[in-house]
């Protein structure tokens, strides 16, 4: 005797699937990831990352008016300085990369939302996303002189014409600190979205390459958050609400939608998934070697964030994703 409710009657047509689908991707839910880099006529493919490419601010530019052709309502810059150094000069210099780059699109296309990476590990010289102690070799990052860092490098991005200000160096404070340089310089206005729960992964690897932002030493577990842990999450998204951040942000995604789905539950505030580098070199090299139907694999991927809770995804498919979105 089978039961009076059939689940499968509203999986007979693919219009009645589409009408009861609880989670819908879009491409308003899409952010770009763009590395720039000093130079003209700059298009260097990452090799562990296919498809994606280091660019100096002409091709930036280009890339940008596809991504607004596309419905995607925002890009994230990342940068990569001709020099580094151990004060990361590079970060906040006014002629800075991002910063240059940032106001070479707001000029070409004004609507396109423009995010900055604001961290240092770009642009020291050993990798590290802020001041080490002197001789220290494990890593460990002198918390309250990189908040004072910090905040020059998001008051030159919003400067440089960034819309939203992302800090991704998971220091104590940085959320408070930045809000106050924003503030302070008259940015009062420009949103802050926090890698606010940001885990020392090992899906980093292929972004490294494309950043050039290895550790020459050490590594980021002493102010990333470890794996195991989900609690922790929810108490540094507290900080950073109590701190002024406008977004939340869930670093990696695909390992931890646990994690997107208790930040969503803990906060009224918009919440991002970053689906990263190595989740993206994965699915690429698997349907490179036609093991996989690469876009069933990322749609359905993309889409299981936003069942997680995410009301933003930034990812390297963006581009891909919008035009099967739109095929």
């Amino acid at each position: 005797m089978f039961p009076t409710h059939r689940p499968r009657r509203l999986r007979t047509h693919p219009q009645l699937r589409r009408m009861v689908r609880e989670n819908a991707l879009t491409t308003s839910d899409l952010i770009y990831p763009l590395f720039a880099v000093p130079g003209e006529s700059v298009a260097n493919e990452v090799k562990s990352m296919p498809g994606v490419y280091q660019l100096s601010i002409d091709k930036i530019v280009e890339e940008a008016k596809q991504v607004y052709d596309l419905g995607i309502p925002s890009i994230i810059l990342f940068g990569i300085p001709a020099d580094k150094d151990i004060d990361a000069t590079g970060a906040w210099h006014d002629c800075g990369i991002v910063q240059k780059a940032a106001t070479a699109v707001k000029e070409a296309v004004p609507d396109l939302i423009v995010m900055a990476d604001t961290c240092l590990c770009e642009y020291t010289s050993h990798g590290h996303c802020g001041f080490l102690e002197v001789g220290d070799l494990s890593g460990r990052v002198l918390n309250d002189p990189t908040l004072e860092l910090l905040k020059k490098v998001a008051v030159s991005q919003a400067k440089a014409g960034a819309d939203i200000i992302a800090p991704s160096g998971m220091m104590d404070g940085f959320v408070a600190a930045i809000r106050a340089g924003l503030d302070d310089a008259g940015f009062q206005d420009i949103p802050i979205m926090s890698y606010a729960a940001k885990y020392a992964s090992a899906y980093y690897g292929p972004f490294r390459d494309a950043a050039e932002s290895t550790p020459q030493f050490g590594d980021r577990r002493t102010y990333q958050m470890d794996p195991g842990n989900s609690r922790e999450a929810i108490k540094e998204i507290e900080l950073d609400i109590a701190e002024g951040a406008d977004m939340l942000m869930v670093k990696p995604a695909l390992a931890y939608m646990d994690i997107i789905h208790q930040v969503k539950q803990a906060s009224n505030l918009p919440v991002a998934a970053y689906n990263v580098s190595g989740e993206y070199a994965m699915v690429k090299a698997a349907a490179l070697n036609g093991w996989i139907d690469e876009e069933r694999v990322v749609m359905e991927t993309l889409l299981s964030f936003k069942r997680a809770g995410a009301d933003l995804i930034l990812t390297y498919h963006a581009k891909d994703a919008a035009r099967w979105l739109g095929a």
